[in-house]
């Protein structure tokens, strides 16, 4: 999820553990636990493209990383609150529960995390995109509204405690949408005599209403949309894998490791004789057969015999255009 969602869950989980002891400073030192694990980012300026995609939400994001961090970072809140009457034991407590309810949430994602490190498992539940606001917003309200009472007050851990509620509770529901939708969409393509290999669902950005799928035929993927408030049948694009255009690049262990990073949801296209790997994982920014853009797309370029492989910038098109499309979409066609 996004930096200020971590955030305000593990100023949430911090108010829980240690709220009525240290008050505020108990969301403060629980915020800090939530957003530690995403400083793997930081990876991408020390090694390749490729290992930095690798080690995204993999140590940092495990149970084991929570184990073994809380306790160090406990002693070292313990040193600097010596002032409080809080045990080392129980500021590592509190730093556990912040570090370990990052990637649970994170597993909820497209992404996923290496809940399990070192086992190559990655959980990735595609029920809630890394930015909704409808999980955040509610959230944060009830967090402020804690904050702003003394920490002897009932008052404060009933407002924390329904933010909490309130949020797991839209995770679960997330989870009962995907179901719903995965079933219209298999559906549509049982109506439509399309048959498939495998198929992935999630939703579009910002909301649990409108949801996309990918599906793996022969040689080209397709990819649909379905609202719940869609009163006609779902459209598939059809959008072609060019796997053969890696040509002897396939043998490239890069290759190779990304292709197992993507579960094999990728295409590869060519714009002035330079090759790009697309992630299919994340989706269409611009949903364009002839001229789609990707969310996570990279180039490879071949030089002196190595390969080396870029990420592609992100998208700085016409942001309200987009939210424009997207928000006429999730209510239907």
């Amino acid at each position: 999820m996004d930096s200020l969602t971590q955030i305000v869950l593990g100023a949430a989980v911090g108010e829980a553990v240690l709220g009525k002891k240290v008050g505020n400073k108990a969301m403060l030192y629980g915020a800090i636990a939530g957003t530690i694990p995403d400083l793997d980012v930081l990876s991408r300026y020390f090694v390749d493209t490729v290992t930095a995609i690798e080690w995204h939400r993999g140590f940092s994001h495990s149970i084991l990383f929570s184990i073994l961090f809380a306790p160090v970072l406990g002693w070292l809140i313990s040193r600097i609150e010596h002032k409080q009457t809080v045990s080392w034991r129980e500021w590592s407590w509190l730093m556990f529960w912040g570090l370990f309810t990052h990637p649970l949430l994170d597993s909820f994602t497209t992404w996923g995390t290496q809940l399990f490190w070192p086992f190559d498992i990655r959980l990735a539940f595609q029920s809630i995109f890394v930015i909704d606001p409808l999980y955040t917003i509610p959230f944060f309200i009830f967090l402020i509204l804690a904050m702003r009472l003394p920490k002897g007050d009932p008052q404060r851990r009933k407002y924390n405690n329904l933010g909490l509620i309130l949020s797991s509770v839209y995770l679960l529901i997330g989870l009962g949408l995907k179901e719903l939708a995965y079933d219209n969409f298999v559906e549509n393509l049982k109506e439509q005599n399309i048959t498939y290999d495998k198929i992935e669902t999630r939703p579009t950005p910002f909301n649990t209403i409108l949801w996309t799928a990918n599906i793996d035929i022969e040689d080209a993927y397709l990819i649909g949309e379905y609202s719940f408030f869609d009163t006609g049948p779902i459209v598939f694009t059809d959008y072609k894998k060019n796997h053969d255009l890696l040509g002897s690049m396939i043998k490239e262990d890069q290759i190779g490791r990304l292709i197992k990073v993507t579960k094999g949801w990728y295409t590869v296209s060519k714009k002035q004789q330079v090759l790009f790997y697309n992630d299919l994982r994340f989706g269409l920014i611009k949903p364009d057969p002839l001229n789609p853009i990707y969310a996570f797309s990279y180039r490879l370029l071949p030089s002196q015999g190595r390969l080396k492989i870029e990420e592609v910038p992100k998208f700085k098109g016409d942001a309200q255009e987009v939210m424009s499309n997207l928000w006429s979409r999730i209510w239907g066609k």
